[in-house]
């Protein structure tokens, strides 16, 4: 059982736009690429530039999302199911379609009361994390060292945080650790934005993402593959509805322990998952990042908060004579425009063009996986040093920050705090004026 989960644990890897390797090619090589936020965590250490002369790292702050889990609820199950069963009782399914309706039924049983729940494989992707973050960094956990951990009020995400810090207690037993779940801390750990979020996508946004979309839907093959007579199951079936969510029920099940049945991706050619990421990967843009026909390309703004509380919590940790780390525990909806809005590798890119955006590295998949994570790991020489440095991980890889730095891959905090801090201030100060 160890070893084919590794095997799966090979294949979930991933590469970064950065190594300039076209999706399509990447989709060849590991299928769960395609998922975009069902994408599988790798379990990779990767090397890392050591620090300049004199400094250490002594503060880690970080926000990661909750590891893999099913599904949230039936819906994207029910659709293909529901479709496949007519088709089924009018005696309309070819072997493979026949095939294809056991798969389903399997799934949905394994996925019956557990809808949203962490999977054991989302608790071995935080085993990972916290193992190599102990690898990297010992320095921060060494000695009385303290960990503040927090978690929205999703179980799922409560685990997460759990396994994490029972694999550091296990490794530093003399660690000081506190850990909670409250409602008080939403504000930041999830907040979702009324005034920004209203209506998700503007019209225009809207028409510009279903033109789109027009022109990568459809799927005759597979409609010939599953049914004998496509046309007279076409009332029963909507081609469109059913190639997606079959094709996201084979791609759900890789975070589960059915991860080795990939009987319902194997039917899909890696050209039909490749064209379900781009709609995908350009509604996650649409919806989640810098697109200027939604609202001005505002959303990532919703996650100010949280990045002025990571601020203010490490501000007050720096020239704490203790070393230690806040760990928080949350959603893909919060991670991915928080990166937006800091700007990392490239993210905060600005278009009114969804064509554009694959070809400019704007990759949705490689920031959040199941178990995504940012992590800030500040370096300094005593807590007695004006000059703290630090450096950004996105999924446990270091990436870079659009202000200037002498020392890439670190930066100085003071130059961080105080062009965000800006941002964020220039931006309530103008929004407060229209009200």
């Amino acid at each position: 059982m160890r070893t084919a989960l590794f095997i799966i644990i090979l294949l979930a890897s991933y590469l970064s736009p950065l190594d300039a390797q076209p999706v399509l090619d990447i989709i060849k090589k590991h299928p769960a690429y395609a998922a975009c936020n069902y994408n599988t965590y790798p379990d990779s250490l990767y090397e890392l530039t050591p620090a300049p002369k004199g400094k250490h790292p002594f503060y880690i702050s970080h926000y990661g999302r909750h590891g893999s889990r099913y599904i949230n609820n039936p819906r994207g199950y029910n659709i293909p199911h529901a479709m496949i069963l007519q088709a089924d009782i009018v005696d309309e399914l070819t072997p493979t379609g026949e095939k294809v309706l056991e798969e389903m039924k399997t799934i949905i049983k394994d996925s019956e009361e557990r809808w949203g729940e962490l999977a054991e494989y989302g608790r071995l992707q935080h085993k990972w994390i916290a193992q190599h973050m102990m690898k990297q960094f010992p320095e921060v956990f060494e000695g009385n060292a303290w960990i503040q951990a927090k978690s929205t009020i999703i179980p799922r995400c409560i685990v997460s945080m759990g396994t994490e810090l029972n694999e550091f207690a296990q490794r530093y037993p003399n660690l000081e650790i506190s850990q909670e779940a409250s409602k008080r801390d939403m504000w930041y750990m999830n907040h979702q934005d009324p005034d920004i979020k209203r209506g998700k996508l503007s019209p225009e946004a809207q028409k510009a993402y279903n033109k789109y979309m027009s022109t990568r839907t459809g799927n005759s093959r597979l409609m010939e593959l599953i049914f004998k007579n496509p046309d007279i199951v076409n009332d029963m079936v909507d081609e469109t509805d059913f190639n997606y969510y079959l094709m996201k029920m084979g791609l759900f099940q890789l975070n589960t322990h059915l991860y080795q049945n990939t009987f319902l991706i194997d039917i899909f050619q890696p050209e039909e998952l490749y064209r379900m990421w781009q709609i995908d990967n350009a509604l996650w843009y649409a919806q989640y990042a810098n697109f200027t026909l939604n609202n001005g390309g505002q959303y990532p703004y919703t996650q100010r908060h949280l990045l002025r509380k990571i601020i203010s919590d490490a501000d007050s940790c720096l020239h704490m004579e203790r070393h230690g780390a806040q760990l928080r525990f949350g959603h893909e909806t919060v991670l991915l425009p928080l990166i937006c809005l800091l700007g990392i590798n490239g993210y905060d890119l600005r278009s009114s063009n969804l064509d554009e955006i694959e070809s400019k590295g704007w990759w949705c998949s490689d920031v959040f996986p199941m178990a995504a994570n940012l992590q800030f790991v500040f370096y300094r020489s005593s807590p007695q040093d004006k000059d703290i440095l630090f450096k950004v991980l996105l999924n446990e890889q270091e990436a870079r920050l659009p202000i200037a730095t002498d020392c890439a891959p670190y930066y100085h905090w003071r130059d961080f705090r105080r062009h965000y801090l800006k941002k964020i201030n220039n931006f309530e100060k103008k929004n407060k004026k229209k009200k």
